[in-house]
């Protein structure tokens, strides 16, 4: 009888193996032009529990629930910036972290690519509504937590409104609340607040920032292959959008700002 003999100077592999399992069959995949969206007409979006004031050990916070998607924002500061050089303006840092269990498949506790983009995009889209020359050599750090994401567009629309309502929890000036929504190209549609599955299906993705009050866009986010006048489509839905999102978050902090009151009292 033959023994396994192991070459220690080399990676073995192991001893047992079990054919790889799919989740769909690709052989004949799903074009855009025909599927239907489940539940939703193209120009509804998921709906949104937002709830400002959830971590008292921060300056301001804010969680956001958006169906499958699920954030966490902390606001710390302003505070003193140390051992840097003096800037007439305040800096903003914005650091984004997913829960090894908010993904199908189980994520690493160290950071990656993945969050610093995520990061980036939500940067950008928050700097031009924060006066940062009110604070001169200071920082503000904004921390988002993904508890669960359903696709990468729908995690940087939720973090932008679960940031810019925790900005304005925290007594930060801002010039306005920055509100965003994503849309996909499916064929000839826009599909608004598209989940994972939409969003591998389409043709491209965009992710709209902007500042109601101010009719300004802040950001714009665009993946995938999309024809001009689709953007523009995606665009101007997106923005119609955030409209009736400014509402339900001007909403939420009049409410928080109610109740705050009354327990003063």
């Amino acid at each position: 009888m033959a023994q396994n003999v192991f070459d220690r100077r080399r990676t073995n592999g192991p001893e047992e193996s079990t054919p790889f399992i799919y989740e769909e069959d690709i052989s004949n995949p799903v074009r855009p032009q025909e599927t239907c969206r489940k539940g939703r007409k193209p120009a509804d979006i998921r709906p949104i529990f937002l709830q400002p004031g959830l971590i008292n050990q921060a300056a301001g916070s804010a969680y956001i629930e958006m169906d499958r998607t699920k954030i966490a924002c902390a606001i710390y500061g302003p505070r003193q910036s140390k051992n840097v050089a003096f800037h007439e303006k305040g800096r903003l840092n914005v650091e984004v972290k997913f829960a090894p269990y908010s993904c199908l498949t189980r994520r690493a506790p160290m950071r990656d690519a993945e969050d610093r983009s995520v990061a980036m995009a939500l940067h950008q889209a928050l700097l031009a509504s924060v006066r940062l020359e009110s604070f001169p050599k200071a920082t503000i750090d904004i921390f988002i937590t993904v508890i669960e994401t359903d696709g990468m567009e729908g995690c940087v629309a939720a973090g932008s409104i679960a940031a810019s309502t925790a900005l304005a929890h925290a007594g930060i000036e801002v010039l306005g609340l920055v509100m965003s929504c994503s849309a996909a190209a499916m064929g000839s549609e826009v599909w608004l607040d598209p989940t994972d599955e939409e969003s591998r299906l389409s043709n491209g993705t965009l992710v709209l920032s902007c500042m109601p009050a101010l009719t300004t866009v802040t950001s714009v986010w665009q993946t995938g292959r999309m024809a001009p006048n689709q953007a523009l489509s995606c665009m101007v839905a997106s923005q119609n959008r955030c409209d009736d999102i400014h509402t339900i978050v001007a909403q939420a902090l009049l409410l928080d700002n109610s109740k705050s009151n009354q327990e003063n009292l």
